[in-house]
Protein backbone atom coordinates (compact mmCIF):
# COMPACT_ATOMS: atom_id res chain seq x y z
CA UNK A 1 0.00 0.00 0.00
CA UNK A 2 1.03 3.69 -0.56
CA UNK A 3 2.24 5.55 2.42
CA UNK A 4 -0.05 8.46 2.00
CA UNK A 5 -2.93 6.03 1.29
CA UNK A 6 -2.13 4.16 4.51
CA UNK A 7 -1.76 7.62 6.64
CA UNK A 8 -5.43 8.76 5.51
CA UNK A 9 -7.02 5.85 6.34
CA UNK A 10 -5.85 6.35 10.09
CA UNK A 11 -7.10 9.36 11.63
CA UNK A 12 -5.13 9.57 14.38
CA UNK A 13 -2.39 10.42 12.33
CA UNK A 14 -3.97 13.28 9.91
CA UNK A 15 -3.57 16.41 12.31
CA UNK A 16 0.51 15.37 12.95
CA UNK A 17 3.09 17.49 12.13
CA UNK A 18 5.57 16.59 9.47
CA UNK A 19 7.85 16.71 12.09
CA UNK A 20 6.55 14.32 14.38
CA UNK A 21 5.08 12.02 11.42
CA UNK A 22 8.39 11.80 10.25
CA UNK A 23 9.72 10.98 13.45
CA UNK A 24 6.98 8.16 13.65
CA UNK A 25 8.11 6.68 11.08
CA UNK A 26 11.28 6.22 11.84
CA UNK A 27 10.76 4.49 15.08
CA UNK A 28 9.57 1.20 17.30
CA UNK A 29 8.57 -1.15 13.71
CA UNK A 30 12.47 -1.25 13.28
CA UNK A 31 13.74 -1.74 16.56
CA UNK A 32 11.13 -4.25 16.79
CA UNK A 33 12.08 -6.38 14.00
CA UNK A 34 15.66 -6.37 14.57
CA UNK A 35 15.01 -7.32 18.55
CA UNK A 36 13.16 -10.92 17.08
CA UNK A 37 15.94 -11.14 14.73
CA UNK A 38 18.40 -11.00 17.79
CA UNK A 39 16.28 -13.65 19.65
CA UNK A 40 16.81 -16.00 16.90
CA UNK A 41 20.35 -15.50 17.02
CA UNK A 42 20.70 -16.72 20.54
CA UNK A 43 18.66 -19.75 19.41
CA UNK A 44 19.74 -20.76 15.59
CA UNK A 45 22.99 -20.91 14.52
CA UNK A 46 21.08 -19.34 10.88
CA UNK A 47 19.92 -16.50 13.43
CA UNK A 48 23.44 -14.29 11.61
CA UNK A 49 21.02 -14.44 8.28
CA UNK A 50 18.10 -12.88 9.93
CA UNK A 51 20.09 -9.85 11.06
CA UNK A 52 19.94 -9.34 7.17
CA UNK A 53 16.47 -9.07 6.69
CA UNK A 54 16.44 -7.09 9.90
CA UNK A 55 18.81 -5.17 7.67
CA UNK A 56 16.84 -4.23 5.01
CA UNK A 57 13.27 -3.71 7.28
CA UNK A 58 15.82 -1.51 8.99
CA UNK A 59 16.34 0.97 5.66
CA UNK A 60 12.90 1.51 5.61
CA UNK A 61 12.78 3.76 8.45
CA UNK A 62 13.03 6.65 5.51
CA UNK A 63 10.10 8.14 4.68
CA UNK A 64 11.37 7.77 0.78
CA UNK A 65 12.21 4.71 1.06
CA UNK A 66 8.63 3.49 2.07
CA UNK A 67 6.75 4.65 -1.42
CA UNK A 68 8.54 1.69 -3.65
CA UNK A 69 6.82 -1.39 -4.74
CA UNK A 70 6.74 -4.36 -2.15
CA UNK A 71 9.04 -7.31 -2.55
CA UNK A 72 9.42 -10.51 -0.10
CA UNK A 73 12.82 -11.01 1.45
CA UNK A 74 14.30 -13.99 2.68
CA UNK A 75 17.41 -14.79 4.93
CA UNK A 76 18.55 -16.91 1.94
CA UNK A 77 17.90 -13.70 -0.79
CA UNK A 78 17.70 -10.57 1.04
CA UNK A 79 17.78 -8.48 -1.72
CA UNK A 80 15.70 -10.13 -4.59
CA UNK A 81 15.00 -8.55 -8.00
CA UNK A 82 11.61 -10.40 -8.58
CA UNK A 83 10.28 -13.24 -7.09
CA UNK A 84 12.38 -15.28 -4.64
CA UNK A 85 14.32 -18.32 -6.08
CA UNK A 86 13.22 -22.03 -4.95
CA UNK A 87 14.25 -23.68 -1.84
CA UNK A 88 15.42 -27.08 -3.21
CA UNK A 89 14.78 -29.70 -0.15
CA UNK A 90 15.59 -33.45 0.65
CA UNK A 91 13.05 -35.74 2.34
CA UNK A 92 14.28 -36.81 5.79
CA UNK A 93 17.12 -33.76 5.54
CA UNK A 94 15.93 -31.05 7.73
CA UNK A 95 15.99 -28.01 5.99
CA UNK A 96 18.10 -24.59 7.38
CA UNK A 97 15.41 -22.08 8.72
CA UNK A 98 14.26 -19.33 6.31
CA UNK A 99 13.06 -16.39 7.95
CA UNK A 100 10.94 -13.38 5.65
CA UNK A 101 10.34 -9.97 5.27
CA UNK A 102 8.56 -7.58 3.35
CA UNK A 103 10.43 -4.84 1.79
CA UNK A 104 8.81 -1.07 1.18
CA UNK A 105 5.97 -1.20 3.71
CA UNK A 106 5.17 -0.46 7.13
CA UNK A 107 5.32 -3.20 10.28
CA UNK A 108 3.73 -6.12 9.63
CA UNK A 109 1.45 -7.78 12.54
CA UNK A 110 -0.60 -10.55 10.96
CA UNK A 111 -0.07 -12.77 7.62
CA UNK A 112 -2.40 -14.79 5.86
CA UNK A 113 -1.15 -17.53 4.26
CA UNK A 114 -2.30 -19.81 1.57
CA UNK A 115 -1.00 -22.59 -1.21
CA UNK A 116 0.90 -25.85 0.27
CA UNK A 117 3.42 -25.95 2.36
CA UNK A 118 5.54 -29.00 1.85
CA UNK A 119 4.59 -32.05 4.57
CA UNK A 120 7.10 -32.01 7.79
CA UNK A 121 7.87 -28.03 7.36
CA UNK A 122 6.05 -25.73 9.65
CA UNK A 123 6.05 -21.84 8.96
CA UNK A 124 5.47 -19.79 12.99
CA UNK A 125 6.95 -16.93 13.63
CA UNK A 126 10.34 -15.58 15.21
CA UNK A 127 8.31 -14.49 18.72
CA UNK A 128 7.53 -16.55 21.13
CA UNK A 129 3.79 -17.92 21.58
CA UNK A 130 3.16 -17.74 17.79
CA UNK A 131 0.51 -19.87 15.87
CA UNK A 132 2.20 -23.02 14.35
CA UNK A 133 1.01 -23.32 10.13
CA UNK A 134 1.32 -27.12 8.34
CA UNK A 135 -1.28 -25.03 5.76
CA UNK A 136 -2.85 -22.30 5.44
CA UNK A 137 -3.79 -19.92 7.96
CA UNK A 138 -2.88 -16.60 9.51
CA UNK A 139 0.28 -16.18 11.74
CA UNK A 140 -1.05 -13.42 13.72
CA UNK A 141 1.00 -10.95 16.51
CA UNK A 142 2.35 -11.77 19.35
CA UNK A 143 5.32 -9.70 20.73
CA UNK A 144 4.40 -6.46 22.13
CA UNK A 145 6.01 -3.08 21.34
CA UNK A 146 6.28 0.26 23.44
CA UNK A 147 3.21 1.71 25.70
CA UNK A 148 2.08 4.73 23.77
CA UNK A 149 2.75 3.26 20.22
CA UNK A 150 0.99 5.86 17.22
CA UNK A 151 0.21 2.97 15.30
CA UNK A 152 -2.89 1.86 17.15
CA UNK A 153 -3.77 4.85 19.62
CA UNK A 154 -4.85 4.44 23.11
CA UNK A 155 -3.66 0.78 23.04
CA UNK A 156 -0.06 0.20 25.29
CA UNK A 157 1.76 -0.89 21.50
CA UNK A 158 2.05 -2.29 18.67
CA UNK A 159 2.45 -5.87 17.52
CA UNK A 160 4.85 -7.42 15.09
CA UNK A 161 5.21 -11.08 13.74
CA UNK A 162 7.99 -12.31 11.56
CA UNK A 163 7.44 -15.45 9.73
CA UNK A 164 10.04 -18.96 9.66
CA UNK A 165 9.90 -21.47 8.03
CA UNK A 166 11.60 -24.74 9.28
CA UNK A 167 11.50 -28.44 10.11
CA UNK A 168 12.70 -31.57 7.94
CA UNK A 169 10.27 -32.53 4.65
CA UNK A 170 8.86 -35.92 4.74
CA UNK A 171 7.43 -36.11 1.37
CA UNK A 172 8.37 -35.03 -2.14
CA UNK A 173 7.44 -32.87 -4.44
CA UNK A 174 6.57 -28.72 -5.46
CA UNK A 175 5.03 -26.61 -3.16
CA UNK A 176 3.87 -23.33 -2.75
CA UNK A 177 2.57 -21.03 -0.41
CA UNK A 178 1.52 -17.59 -0.22
CA UNK A 179 2.48 -14.99 2.17
CA UNK A 180 0.95 -11.37 2.83
CA UNK A 181 1.21 -8.79 5.46
CA UNK A 182 -1.30 -6.96 7.49
CA UNK A 183 -1.03 -3.99 9.68
CA UNK A 184 -2.79 -4.61 12.53
CA UNK A 185 -3.25 -7.63 14.24
CA UNK A 186 -6.07 -9.83 14.31
CA UNK A 187 -6.74 -8.45 10.52
CA UNK A 188 -7.22 -12.02 9.18
CA UNK A 189 -8.46 -14.62 11.46
CA UNK A 190 -8.57 -12.65 14.89
CA UNK A 191 -11.12 -10.37 16.64
CA UNK A 192 -10.09 -6.45 16.62
CA UNK A 193 -8.49 -4.64 13.85
CA UNK A 194 -10.52 -1.70 12.67
CA UNK A 195 -9.25 -2.47 8.99
CA UNK A 196 -10.15 -5.64 8.75
CA UNK A 197 -8.91 -7.82 5.51
CA UNK A 198 -6.67 -4.93 4.46
CA UNK A 199 -3.49 -6.04 3.30
CA UNK A 200 -0.69 -3.38 3.09
CA UNK A 201 1.54 -5.72 0.53
CA UNK A 202 0.94 -8.16 -2.46
CA UNK A 203 0.26 -11.35 -2.64
CA UNK A 204 3.90 -13.10 -2.38
CA UNK A 205 3.93 -16.84 -3.39
CA UNK A 206 7.50 -19.00 -2.17
CA UNK A 207 8.09 -22.43 -3.52
CA UNK A 208 9.80 -25.12 -1.54
CA UNK A 209 10.95 -28.40 -4.36
CA UNK A 210 11.48 -31.30 -2.04
CA UNK A 211 13.59 -34.33 -3.99
CA UNK A 212 12.99 -37.79 -2.56
CA UNK A 213 16.34 -39.07 -0.65
CA UNK A 214 19.55 -40.25 -3.53
CA UNK A 215 17.34 -38.52 -5.84
CA UNK A 216 19.77 -35.98 -7.80
CA UNK A 217 18.77 -32.82 -9.17
CA UNK A 218 19.84 -32.07 -12.79
CA UNK A 219 20.61 -28.68 -14.20
CA UNK A 220 17.50 -26.98 -16.03
CA UNK A 221 17.21 -27.92 -20.05
CA UNK A 222 15.17 -25.84 -21.83
CA UNK A 223 11.87 -27.88 -23.53
CA UNK A 224 10.15 -24.40 -25.07
CA UNK A 225 13.05 -21.91 -26.48
CA UNK A 226 12.10 -18.17 -27.13
CA UNK A 227 10.87 -17.26 -30.94
CA UNK A 228 12.89 -14.66 -32.59
CA UNK A 229 9.96 -11.48 -33.73
CA UNK A 230 9.56 -8.52 -36.04
CA UNK A 231 6.86 -6.64 -34.99
CA UNK A 232 5.55 -2.97 -35.60
CA UNK A 233 5.86 -2.02 -31.64
CA UNK A 234 3.35 -2.46 -28.72
CA UNK A 235 3.17 -5.52 -26.71
CA UNK A 236 5.79 -8.62 -26.94
CA UNK A 237 5.57 -11.64 -25.00
CA UNK A 238 9.15 -14.13 -24.87
CA UNK A 239 8.36 -17.12 -23.43
CA UNK A 240 10.86 -19.86 -22.86
CA UNK A 241 10.23 -23.17 -20.73
CA UNK A 242 13.28 -25.48 -18.40
CA UNK A 243 12.65 -28.72 -16.67
CA UNK A 244 13.93 -29.32 -12.80
CA UNK A 245 12.27 -26.28 -11.16
CA UNK A 246 14.89 -23.72 -12.02
CA UNK A 247 14.72 -19.94 -11.15
CA UNK A 248 14.65 -17.62 -14.26
CA UNK A 249 16.83 -14.38 -15.43
CA UNK A 250 15.90 -12.56 -18.98
CA UNK A 251 18.65 -10.88 -20.48
CA UNK A 252 18.85 -7.92 -22.75
CA UNK A 253 22.02 -8.10 -25.51
CA UNK A 254 23.69 -9.45 -22.07
CA UNK A 255 22.69 -7.57 -19.24
CA UNK A 256 20.17 -8.99 -17.04
CA UNK A 257 16.56 -6.89 -17.42
CA UNK A 258 15.23 -6.05 -14.03
CA UNK A 259 12.50 -7.69 -12.37
CA UNK A 260 12.32 -10.08 -15.25
CA UNK A 261 12.44 -13.40 -13.49
CA UNK A 262 9.54 -15.36 -15.21
CA UNK A 263 9.04 -18.24 -17.68
CA UNK A 264 7.04 -15.61 -19.83
CA UNK A 265 8.92 -12.11 -20.34
CA UNK A 266 6.38 -9.38 -20.97
CA UNK A 267 7.72 -5.89 -22.86
CA UNK A 268 5.12 -3.37 -22.88
CA UNK A 269 6.87 -0.92 -25.27
CA UNK A 270 8.68 -2.81 -27.90
CA UNK A 271 10.10 -0.37 -29.72
CA UNK A 272 12.52 0.82 -26.62
CA UNK A 273 13.26 -2.65 -25.91
CA UNK A 274 14.57 -4.01 -29.49
CA UNK A 275 17.57 -6.22 -29.18
CA UNK A 276 18.25 -9.82 -28.26
CA UNK A 277 17.10 -12.16 -25.55
CA UNK A 278 18.48 -14.56 -24.10
CA UNK A 279 16.91 -16.88 -20.52
CA UNK A 280 18.83 -18.25 -18.52
CA UNK A 281 17.56 -21.03 -15.45
CA UNK A 282 19.11 -21.80 -12.37
CA UNK A 283 19.00 -24.26 -9.66
CA UNK A 284 21.10 -25.95 -7.03
CA UNK A 285 23.21 -28.05 -9.81
CA UNK A 286 23.87 -25.25 -12.51
CA UNK A 287 22.08 -22.96 -14.85
CA UNK A 288 21.44 -23.38 -18.61
CA UNK A 289 21.16 -20.43 -21.13
CA UNK A 290 18.39 -20.25 -23.62
CA UNK A 291 18.41 -20.05 -27.33
CA UNK A 292 18.79 -16.12 -28.71
CA UNK A 293 16.02 -14.63 -29.80
CA UNK A 294 16.00 -11.22 -31.66
CA UNK A 295 13.03 -8.91 -31.73
CA UNK A 296 13.30 -6.44 -33.89
CA UNK A 297 10.69 -3.22 -35.38
CA UNK A 298 9.43 -3.01 -38.32
CA UNK A 299 7.03 -0.70 -40.53
CA UNK A 300 4.34 -2.56 -42.68
CA UNK A 301 0.97 -1.72 -44.22
CA UNK A 302 -0.46 -4.86 -43.18
CA UNK A 303 0.27 -5.91 -39.49
CA UNK A 304 -0.23 -9.12 -38.29
CA UNK A 305 -3.76 -9.91 -37.50
CA UNK A 306 -6.17 -12.89 -36.69
CA UNK A 307 -7.61 -14.26 -39.85
CA UNK A 308 -9.37 -17.42 -39.04
CA UNK A 309 -10.12 -20.05 -36.29
CA UNK A 310 -11.03 -23.80 -36.89
CA UNK A 311 -12.06 -26.06 -34.06
CA UNK A 312 -12.38 -29.76 -34.25
CA UNK A 313 -14.32 -32.29 -31.78
CA UNK A 314 -16.72 -34.89 -31.52
CA UNK A 315 -20.10 -33.46 -31.74
CA UNK A 316 -23.18 -35.33 -29.53
CA UNK A 317 -25.92 -33.83 -28.02
CA UNK A 318 -27.88 -31.75 -26.35
CA UNK A 319 -25.10 -29.10 -24.46
CA UNK A 320 -22.05 -31.39 -26.24
CA UNK A 321 -21.78 -29.83 -29.42
CA UNK A 322 -19.45 -27.04 -30.47
CA UNK A 323 -19.31 -23.63 -29.95
CA UNK A 324 -17.14 -21.28 -32.65
CA UNK A 325 -17.05 -18.04 -30.45
CA UNK A 326 -15.31 -14.71 -32.24
CA UNK A 327 -15.42 -11.03 -31.41
CA UNK A 328 -15.44 -8.32 -34.35
CA UNK A 329 -13.31 -5.41 -33.13
CA UNK A 330 -12.76 -1.65 -34.95
CA UNK A 331 -16.09 -0.25 -35.24
CA UNK A 332 -17.16 -0.88 -38.91
CA UNK A 333 -18.19 -4.15 -40.39
CA UNK A 334 -16.81 -7.15 -41.49
CA UNK A 335 -17.33 -10.01 -43.96
CA UNK A 336 -17.06 -13.60 -42.50
CA UNK A 337 -17.17 -16.96 -43.95
CA UNK A 338 -18.32 -19.33 -41.56
CA UNK A 339 -18.39 -23.06 -42.22
CA UNK A 340 -19.46 -26.73 -40.39
CA UNK A 341 -17.37 -29.76 -42.52
CA UNK A 342 -18.68 -33.46 -41.88
CA UNK A 343 -18.56 -35.25 -44.36
CA UNK A 344 -16.17 -32.95 -46.32
CA UNK A 345 -13.79 -34.67 -43.45
CA UNK A 346 -13.60 -37.58 -45.00
CA UNK A 347 -11.34 -37.25 -47.38
CA UNK A 348 -8.45 -36.89 -44.89
CA UNK A 349 -9.09 -40.23 -43.27
CA UNK A 350 -11.03 -39.09 -40.44
CA UNK A 351 -13.49 -41.79 -39.08
CA UNK A 352 -17.37 -41.38 -37.56
CA UNK A 353 -17.73 -38.02 -39.10
CA UNK A 354 -20.85 -36.14 -38.42
CA UNK A 355 -23.29 -36.84 -41.42
CA UNK A 356 -25.44 -34.03 -41.78
CA UNK A 357 -24.12 -30.98 -39.71
CA UNK A 358 -26.65 -28.01 -38.96
CA UNK A 359 -25.27 -24.58 -38.68
CA UNK A 360 -26.85 -21.85 -36.82
CA UNK A 361 -25.05 -18.23 -36.18
CA UNK A 362 -26.49 -16.10 -32.83
CA UNK A 363 -25.46 -12.50 -31.76
CA UNK A 364 -24.19 -11.64 -28.30
CA UNK A 365 -27.92 -11.25 -27.51
CA UNK A 366 -28.59 -14.65 -28.04
CA UNK A 367 -30.89 -14.41 -31.40
CA UNK A 368 -29.99 -16.26 -34.44
CA UNK A 369 -29.28 -14.55 -36.84
CA UNK A 370 -28.67 -17.43 -39.59
CA UNK A 371 -28.74 -20.84 -40.06
CA UNK A 372 -27.63 -23.33 -42.86
CA UNK A 373 -28.30 -27.03 -43.11
CA UNK A 374 -26.73 -27.80 -46.19
CA UNK A 375 -24.39 -25.69 -48.59
CA UNK A 376 -26.00 -26.82 -52.02
CA UNK A 377 -23.00 -25.89 -53.85
CA UNK A 378 -23.70 -22.00 -52.93
CA UNK A 379 -21.19 -20.35 -55.77
CA UNK A 380 -20.95 -17.62 -53.03
CA UNK A 381 -19.76 -19.75 -50.55
CA UNK A 382 -17.49 -21.84 -52.71
CA UNK A 383 -15.82 -18.67 -54.31
CA UNK A 384 -15.45 -16.88 -50.58
CA UNK A 385 -13.53 -20.03 -49.31
CA UNK A 386 -11.20 -20.04 -52.45
CA UNK A 387 -10.48 -16.31 -51.66
CA UNK A 388 -9.55 -17.14 -47.99
CA UNK A 389 -7.58 -20.25 -49.10
CA UNK A 390 -10.15 -22.67 -47.05
CA UNK A 391 -9.16 -26.53 -47.76
CA UNK A 392 -12.29 -27.38 -50.96
CA UNK A 393 -15.23 -29.02 -49.99
CA UNK A 394 -14.82 -32.25 -52.86
CA UNK A 395 -18.56 -32.36 -53.26
CA UNK A 396 -21.34 -29.80 -54.17
CA UNK A 397 -24.56 -31.65 -52.43
CA UNK A 398 -22.85 -32.81 -49.37
CA UNK A 399 -24.86 -31.88 -46.12
CA UNK A 400 -21.82 -29.79 -45.09
CA UNK A 401 -23.31 -26.15 -43.82
CA UNK A 402 -21.77 -22.60 -44.55
CA UNK A 403 -22.64 -19.36 -43.91
CA UNK A 404 -21.01 -15.76 -45.91
CA UNK A 405 -22.39 -12.94 -43.85
CA UNK A 406 -21.33 -9.06 -43.58
CA UNK A 407 -21.23 -8.51 -39.43
CA UNK A 408 -20.93 -5.50 -37.42
CA UNK A 409 -18.44 -4.96 -34.38
CA UNK A 410 -19.49 -7.55 -31.58
CA UNK A 411 -19.61 -10.79 -30.21
CA UNK A 412 -20.89 -13.75 -31.90
CA UNK A 413 -21.42 -17.45 -31.94
CA UNK A 414 -21.45 -19.87 -34.20
CA UNK A 415 -23.17 -23.96 -33.45
CA UNK A 416 -22.61 -26.88 -35.28
CA UNK A 417 -25.01 -29.87 -34.28
CA UNK A 418 -26.04 -32.37 -35.77
CA UNK A 419 -29.39 -31.52 -37.64
CA UNK A 420 -31.19 -34.92 -36.66
CA UNK A 421 -30.06 -35.55 -33.48
CA UNK A 422 -27.14 -37.84 -35.04
CA UNK A 423 -23.35 -37.06 -33.78
CA UNK A 424 -20.01 -37.84 -35.18
CA UNK A 425 -16.63 -35.62 -35.49
CA UNK A 426 -17.02 -32.10 -36.93
CA UNK A 427 -15.26 -29.10 -37.72
CA UNK A 428 -16.48 -25.43 -37.24
CA UNK A 429 -14.24 -22.77 -38.94
CA UNK A 430 -14.35 -18.62 -39.22
CA UNK A 431 -12.88 -16.74 -41.50
CA UNK A 432 -12.15 -12.96 -42.22
CA UNK A 433 -13.03 -12.81 -45.65
CA UNK A 434 -12.12 -9.07 -46.39
CA UNK A 435 -10.34 -8.88 -50.05
CA UNK A 436 -6.71 -9.54 -49.83
CA UNK A 437 -3.87 -6.90 -48.69
CA UNK A 438 -7.19 -4.59 -47.19
CA UNK A 439 -5.98 -5.28 -44.23
CA UNK A 440 -4.25 -1.73 -42.17
CA UNK A 441 -3.90 -1.11 -38.81
CA UNK A 442 -6.66 -0.42 -36.58
CA UNK A 443 -9.34 -1.74 -39.27
CA UNK A 444 -12.14 -3.86 -38.37
CA UNK A 445 -10.70 -7.24 -37.80
CA UNK A 446 -11.21 -10.23 -35.73
CA UNK A 447 -9.74 -9.49 -32.63
CA UNK A 448 -11.07 -12.97 -29.62
CA UNK A 449 -11.36 -16.26 -31.58
CA UNK A 450 -12.81 -19.35 -29.29
CA UNK A 451 -14.45 -22.93 -28.67
CA UNK A 452 -16.06 -24.57 -26.46
CA UNK A 453 -16.31 -28.04 -26.96
CA UNK A 454 -16.74 -31.58 -24.54
CA UNK A 455 -13.20 -32.94 -24.36
CA UNK A 456 -12.57 -36.09 -24.94
CA UNK A 457 -9.11 -38.77 -24.72
CA UNK A 458 -7.10 -39.66 -27.71
CA UNK A 459 -8.25 -38.44 -31.13
CA UNK A 460 -11.23 -36.66 -29.33
CA UNK A 461 -9.35 -34.10 -27.68
CA UNK A 462 -10.20 -30.05 -28.04
CA UNK A 463 -7.62 -28.92 -31.38
CA UNK A 464 -8.37 -25.05 -32.19
CA UNK A 465 -6.38 -23.94 -34.72
CA UNK A 466 -5.93 -20.13 -35.92
CA UNK A 467 -4.36 -18.24 -38.71
CA UNK A 468 -2.15 -15.07 -38.04
CA UNK A 469 -1.95 -13.05 -41.33
CA UNK A 470 -0.46 -10.13 -42.38
CA UNK A 471 3.67 -8.96 -42.74
CA UNK A 472 4.40 -8.86 -38.81
CA UNK A 473 3.80 -10.54 -35.87
CA UNK A 474 1.06 -10.55 -33.38
CA UNK A 475 0.74 -11.47 -29.69
CA UNK A 476 -1.38 -13.30 -28.47
CA UNK A 477 -3.27 -14.47 -25.17
CA UNK A 478 -4.27 -18.30 -25.08
CA UNK A 479 -6.73 -19.97 -22.29
CA UNK A 480 -7.81 -23.21 -22.31
CA UNK A 481 -9.87 -23.10 -19.44
CA UNK A 482 -11.99 -26.16 -17.32
CA UNK A 483 -12.54 -25.31 -13.78
CA UNK A 484 -12.73 -21.17 -14.59
CA UNK A 485 -15.96 -22.44 -16.02
CA UNK A 486 -17.52 -23.56 -12.82
CA UNK A 487 -18.74 -19.78 -12.20
CA UNK A 488 -21.06 -20.15 -14.92
CA UNK A 489 -22.89 -22.81 -13.63
CA UNK A 490 -21.05 -25.12 -16.07
CA UNK A 491 -20.79 -28.91 -14.95
CA UNK A 492 -18.61 -31.68 -15.71
CA UNK A 493 -15.88 -29.37 -16.94
CA UNK A 494 -12.59 -30.52 -17.68
CA UNK A 495 -10.84 -30.43 -14.32
CA UNK A 496 -6.81 -30.22 -15.14
CA UNK A 497 -6.61 -28.77 -19.14
CA UNK A 498 -3.36 -29.09 -20.38
CA UNK A 499 -2.51 -26.23 -23.12
CA UNK A 500 -0.14 -27.09 -25.88
CA UNK A 501 0.53 -24.92 -28.99
CA UNK A 502 2.33 -26.36 -31.70
CA UNK A 503 3.04 -25.89 -35.49
CA UNK A 504 0.96 -27.60 -37.18
CA UNK A 505 2.98 -28.40 -40.60
CA UNK A 506 6.18 -29.70 -38.49
CA UNK A 507 4.04 -31.04 -35.26
CA UNK A 508 6.56 -29.19 -33.11
CA UNK A 509 5.51 -27.76 -29.83
CA UNK A 510 6.16 -24.22 -29.57
CA UNK A 511 5.06 -24.02 -26.00
CA UNK A 512 3.06 -25.29 -23.19
CA UNK A 513 1.59 -24.80 -20.04
CA UNK A 514 -0.30 -27.36 -17.51
CA UNK A 515 -2.28 -24.75 -14.56
CA UNK A 516 -1.44 -21.05 -14.48
CA UNK A 517 -0.48 -21.00 -11.38
CA UNK A 518 -1.62 -17.38 -10.79
CA UNK A 519 0.67 -15.71 -12.86
CA UNK A 520 0.23 -11.82 -12.71
CA UNK A 521 1.52 -11.67 -16.39
CA UNK A 522 -1.53 -13.83 -17.64
CA UNK A 523 -3.97 -12.35 -15.15
CA UNK A 524 -2.40 -8.81 -16.55
CA UNK A 525 -2.98 -9.60 -20.05
CA UNK A 526 -6.55 -11.21 -19.59
CA UNK A 527 -7.77 -7.99 -17.98
CA UNK A 528 -6.02 -6.05 -20.70
CA UNK A 529 -8.47 -7.76 -23.45
CA UNK A 530 -11.25 -8.33 -21.44
CA UNK A 531 -11.11 -11.71 -21.04
CA UNK A 532 -13.84 -13.03 -17.79
CA UNK A 533 -11.63 -13.45 -15.03
CA UNK A 534 -10.27 -16.43 -13.26
CA UNK A 535 -10.89 -15.91 -9.62
CA UNK A 536 -8.72 -18.96 -8.27
CA UNK A 537 -5.11 -18.33 -8.73
CA UNK A 538 -4.12 -22.17 -7.47
CA UNK A 539 -6.73 -23.66 -10.39
CA UNK A 540 -6.12 -25.91 -12.98
CA UNK A 541 -6.78 -23.97 -15.82
CA UNK A 542 -4.04 -23.30 -18.49
CA UNK A 543 -2.74 -20.08 -20.54
CA UNK A 544 0.55 -18.92 -22.47
CA UNK A 545 0.96 -15.43 -23.24
CA UNK A 546 3.38 -15.52 -26.55
CA UNK A 547 4.37 -13.39 -29.78
CA UNK A 548 3.99 -15.18 -32.84
CA UNK A 549 5.10 -14.82 -36.64
CA UNK A 550 2.15 -14.81 -39.24
CA UNK A 551 1.69 -18.45 -39.78
CA UNK A 552 -0.82 -21.23 -39.06
CA UNK A 553 -0.85 -22.66 -35.32
CA UNK A 554 -2.79 -25.66 -33.28
CA UNK A 555 -3.76 -24.90 -29.74
CA UNK A 556 -4.89 -27.88 -28.33
CA UNK A 557 -7.12 -28.80 -24.66
CA UNK A 558 -6.38 -32.14 -23.09
CA UNK A 559 -7.09 -33.67 -19.60
CA UNK A 560 -3.22 -34.02 -17.92
CA UNK A 561 -4.60 -36.96 -16.65
CA UNK A 562 -6.45 -38.49 -19.34
CA UNK A 563 -10.33 -37.23 -17.51
CA UNK A 564 -12.76 -35.46 -19.86
CA UNK A 565 -15.49 -32.65 -19.48
CA UNK A 566 -16.40 -29.33 -20.77
CA UNK A 567 -13.75 -26.82 -21.96
CA UNK A 568 -13.02 -23.39 -23.97
CA UNK A 569 -10.00 -22.93 -25.67
CA UNK A 570 -9.50 -18.17 -26.52
CA UNK A 571 -7.35 -16.90 -28.13
CA UNK A 572 -7.13 -13.24 -28.01
CA UNK A 573 -5.21 -10.64 -30.10
CA UNK A 574 -3.05 -8.42 -27.08
CA UNK A 575 -2.36 -4.89 -28.28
Amino acid sequence: MKLAAYVQRRSGWINLSTATLVALLQRTPVLRVAAAADELVAASPVGSLLKSAAAIVASLGAIDSMAGATTLASTITPNPSGTLPNLDATVGVAITTVGFTITNTMNIASWKVTGQIPPGLVLTSVETGGQVLTGPGVLDATSMGTAGDPWTPGTSGNNTTTPILKGTPTTSGTYTFDLQGFAEPGEMGGSGGTFVGTGISAVFPYTVVVSAPGVVVSAPAFSTQPISVSVTGGTVALNALASNAPTYQWMLNGSPVAGATNATLMVSDAAAAAGTYTCVATNSAGAATSNAATLGIVAVSDPGHLSNISARAEVGTGANIIFGGFEIGGGGQLPVLVRASGPALVQFGVPGTLPDPQLQLFNSANAVLATNNGWGGDATVLSTATGVGAFAWPSMTSHDSALVETLAAGGYTAQVSGQSGDTGDALVEVYDASPAGSFTAGATRLTNLSARVDVGTGANILEAGFVIAGNSALTVLIRASGPALEQFGLNGTLSDPQLTLQDPQTSAILAQNISWGGSSVISGAAASVGAFTWAVPSSHDSALLITLPPGSYTAAAAGTSNDTGVAIVEVYEVP
